[in-house]
């Protein structure tokens, strides 16, 4: 066993072998992504059979096809419909009625493009006496990509390039995407007026705001056009002409709260990341190991959300906490990372986090940790995340490997694949934001 109970020194004494330490972390994700897996979590949401009509299925995020696939396990009447996921994200239990499209995240090609176009027809064709239902999860902003009139498909993807590279949050990134994009800020509900529609999703935002899970595409948008050049003016994005034309548009306003065509749908969050936290957190107490949850939806810049965390960790090391070792820091949430480096290395918000905190660390003694996007796919890399252990710094030096040169270069990736430290599960077939542990061992 790695934790083992010790009565001689009360509730919550335990001794863990180092060997398994990376061990529990692992285990402790696993558990993370499990809770918000569709086959666990979608069967109390199936809605009835229509009466009379037919039933529709359309949506698209990194878990879209894995929904569609447990929805109709579930499902005991007829259906059809169409959803888009990222390439690679086909579900272990693939929809045999619902058609998957695979199109590319974070930045969108025309294959999903195409896909929206198909959403678009299947919906045109509901009626009054049939229901809806679209399966939302993070990543949709992307996948659903069809720009309004007037603006190229490569004009598009250039600004989310552009976006992806400021350091803009989640939120901020969406009030633009929802403005450009026929289907987003509620545009698959426009494109079928008159049915009911049922929106099924897995929430990726801190907040769980509708609006901003892969850009509301069922939902009303409080956002609008001001709002969408503002964050350009904020971070600085000189877009396409023919995209700042729109901007100024009024055409492309998006749906409002008042706006009718909203009126007897409903929407349900399916998973949450706080309900993930929260298993995971029983996961540790299970081990006899005390969680702290540091904050359960943190956001902003990675690097400043690594040493808010290492401030703490450091404040546990010196008995300044109140928190008695062994135990464990959690945190959940969604960070970003901004470019500085010209030609930048690969990586994403979790390994640039984990090198963050491991130069703050300075090889702090019996700390380990990991942070993993529960997607399964850091930024754009085949990594989830990294891990961190006691010498890793140490390790790096006898490899002549300079964490800080690293961090300039925008290349976590690089450095902690040199150290195999990365981790690497494949497609989880969710997508519940990030998860940050940090076990602090006696």
């Amino acid at each position: 066993m790695a934790v083992v109970k010790d009565h001689n020194h009360g509730k919550g004494a335990v001794a863990v072998k180092q060997d398994d330490a990376l061990k529990l972390l692992r285990d402790s994700f696993d558990v993370f992504a499990a809770r918000a897996l569709p086959g666990n979590c979608i069967k109390p949401y199936i809605p009835d059979v229509p009466k009379a009509g037919r039933l529709i299925v359309v949506g698209a995020g990194k878990a879209a096809a894995a929904m569609a696939g447990a929805f109709e396990t579930y499902y005991d009447g007829q259906l059809e419909g169409a959803v888009i996921t990222r390439y690679g994200f086909g579900a272990p239990v693939m929809p045999k009625r619902i058609r998957v499209i695979e199109a590319a995240h974070p930045l969108p090609d025309r294959a999903g493009q195409n896909g929206v176009q198909e959403i678009f027809a299947l919906l045109r064709t509901a009626g009054p006496d049939d229901v809806v239902v679209a399966l939302v999860s993070g990543g949709g902003s992307s996948l659903l990509s069809a720009p309004v009139h007037g603006v190229d498909f490569s004009e598009l993807q250039n600004l989310n390039r552009l976006l992806l590279r400021s350091g803009a949050d989640i939120t901020e990134m969406n009030i633009v995407r929802k403005h450009l994009n026929l289907a987003l800020g509620g545009g698959l509900a426009k494109a079928c007026a008159g049915a009911k529609m049922i929106t099924l999703a897995i929430s990726d935002v801190v907040g769980d705001d509708p609006s901003i899970i892969a850009s509301g595409p069922t939902v009303a948008d409080p956002s609008t056009l001001t709002d969408a050049l503002g964050v350009l003016r904020k971070y600085e994005i000189s877009p396409a002409p023919s995209i700042l034309a729109a901007l100024k548009n009024d055409e492309n306003e998006t749906a409002g709260p008042d706006d009718p065509i909203f009126d007897g749908h409903d929407y349900h969050l399916i998973a949450t990341p706080k309900q993930s936290l929260d298993a995971a957190a029983a996961f540790w107490r299970d081990h006899a190991i005390e969680p702290y949850i540091l904050g359960a939806e943190m956001d902003g810049d990675t690097n400043l959300c690594a040493m808010r965390h290492v401030d703490f960790i450091h404040r546990v090391l010196e008995g300044k906490a109140g928190i008695s070792r062994p135990c464990v820091i959690l945190s959940g949430g969604e960070t970003t990372v901004k470019i500085t480096h010209e030609s930048p290395g690969q990586g994403g918000p979790n390994s640039q986090f984990m090198l963050q905190a491991a130069q703050g660390l300075g090889g702090a003694a019996q700390v380990y940790g990991l942070a993993c996007d529960s997607d399964g796919i850091d930024g754009i890399g085949d990594h989830a995340g990294a891990i961190l252990t006691p010498d890793i710094l140490k390790k790096a030096r006898d490899k002549g490997l300079q964490a800080n040169e690293y961090m300039a270069m925008n290349d976590s990736y690089a450095f902690f694949d040199a150290l195999d430290c990365l981790v690497r599960t494949g497609p989880t077939y969710t997508n519940v934001n990030d998860y940050r542990a940090f076990l602090i061992l006696p």
